[in-house]
């Protein structure tokens, strides 16, 4: 065959010596399809705007949730009524021997004895408790019971007797109370209780007093108080410092001394009457009108 029947022309009019297949591989193969460099130019930008929001939303806040609003956060516990809930739960476990100063009475200024022996019995010793300020007595709780002891004094000239009340959480009656050994006894499980209807507030210690100081209110203004408002103070180990309330104000003397293991009563048991708060009325002398 004649040489220049294997030339061939490509549709540009060029002329292809030899194997076609060899020779011309843009007719075996399509060419790659070319896009206008302004639209690859728009598409970038909006790619890298979008990929942009995408990064913002994944990072944003979680949108609240849809359901049902929960209960409200608790109200901060009320500090000064714990802080003083913990002093006089101490106190209640503090056995001792102390002796406090009495003023703002009626009469005269008095030394209270305060003793919290070690298996739970108390006693306190009242100067002037009994028969308007003349008689002595000591109020004593132990297991075999709650007892007035009356003491040798102007009121009572014989030697000290006691008479039993009732059972040793027995309240003492009102024509016979003192009041003054409250603060050393149940007005303690009184403050311990956070139930109670109280408004605790911290008050400034007077002059010389050591402890915390706090200010008790009652809420329960139509019912009986269950203590005395006023200021009651204590030391860290639950020794109380200082009551100023209506029964009159209490400072303590002087270190407490060491508890003994219990409390005797100040003389025998006898089955008299009590001493009453009020002074006997003198009988009148025959012949009187």
């Amino acid at each position: 065959m004649p040489r220049h029947a294997d030339r061939r022309r490509d549709s540009r009019g060029a002329v292809a010596v030899g194997n076609p297949a060899q020779n011309d591989p843009v007719h075996d193969h399509p060419r790659p399809v070319r896009r206008p460099i302004g639209v690859l130019t728009l598409l970038l930008p909006v790619s890298s705007v979008l990929a942009l929001l995408a990064g913002c939303a994944a990072d944003g806040p979680t949108a609240p949730p849809t359901g049902p609003p929960s209960d409200p956060a608790p109200a901060p516990a009320d500090t000064a009524r714990d802080e003083l809930a913990a002093l006089a739960a101490a106190a209640r476990d503090r056995h001792l021997t102390a002796r406090y100063t009495l003023s703002g009475t009626d009469g005269p200024t008095r030394d209270i004895t305060v003793t919290s022996a070690n298996d739970g019995s108390w006693r306190v010793d009242v100067p002037g408790g009994a028969l308007g300020g003349t008689a002595d007595v000591a109020l004593v709780a132990t297991p075999d019971g709650l007892f007035q002891c009356a003491l040798p004094s102007a009121g009572h000239s014989g030697p000290a007797s006691c008479v039993r009340l009732g059972d040793r959480d027995d309240a003492v009656p009102h024509r016979l109370d003192p009041r003054v050994q409250h603060p050393f006894t149940d007005w303690l499980e009184v403050l311990t209780d956070r139930r109670t209807a109280l408004s605790v507030s911290v008050a400034t210690a007077p002059p010389g007093v050591p402890g915390s100081c706090y200010a008790v209110e009652s809420t329960a203004a139509s019912l009986t108080p269950p203590l005395d408002v006023g200021i009651y103070c204590y030391q860290p180990d639950g020794t109380p410092t200082f009551v100023r309330a209506a029964l009159g104000t209490l400072t303590l003397a002087g270190p407490p001394g060491p508890a003994p293991d219990t409390v005797p009563l100040a003389g025998p048991v006898v089955a008299g009457e009590p001493l009453g708060q009020q002074a006997e009325q003198a009988s009148p002398s025959p012949g009187t009108p």
